[in-house]
């Protein structure tokens, strides 16, 4: 707190000034804002899977699907959350609360794992009433980039 001279007498007795520093409270709300920005995109990384490469058609829709992972371990993941592959049915069928026939399930699975492994996940979940099961894969890079890569 600061005092000031009483300006209607001259004497030496001083008010307190009752104006707030607001100055330090912004350069905290920008360095808090700052660290937000840099923070909130390394929060929607997901489970680290190594996706195979094939040349097809997007998929098109508006709807937002459940995304199931399988890393390189075979663990699965709804989402980021770890999940046992034997009770994987049930916990979709409470998140889509019973509504089955209309939910995308988009499975991403590493391509190190065994094939058996994903059609197993995959086929857990059609067989529980899941009718929109996709298998997601990266689109293959083209002749141009790999060349310029390989300089």
């Amino acid at each position: 707190m600061a005092f000031i001279p009483d300006k209607r007498n001259n004497s030496r007795r001083r008010t307190l000034m009752s104006d707030m520093n607001v100055t330090p409270m912004v350069d905290v709300m920008l360095v808090l804002l700052v660290i937000f920005m840099i923070t909130a995109p390394l929060l929607t990384v997901g489970v680290k899977v190594d996706l195979p490469s094939v040349n097809a058609p997007n998929i098109s829709g508006n709807e937002i699907p459940i995304i199931v992972h399988i890393n390189k371990g075979g663990i699965v993941f709804i989402g980021e959350v770890e999940v046992d592959a034997e009770t994987l049915p049930d916990k979709l069928r409470a998140i889509t609360h019973e509504s089955v026939e209309n939910t995308k399930i988009f499975v991403k699975g590493d391509k190190t794992i065994p094939y058996g492994t994903i059609m197993e996940i995959m086929g857990r979940i059609s067989s529980s009433g899941f009718k929109k099961v996709v298998l997601v894969t990266e689109l293959p890079q083209k002749q141009g980039s790999n060349a310029a890569k390989k300089r």
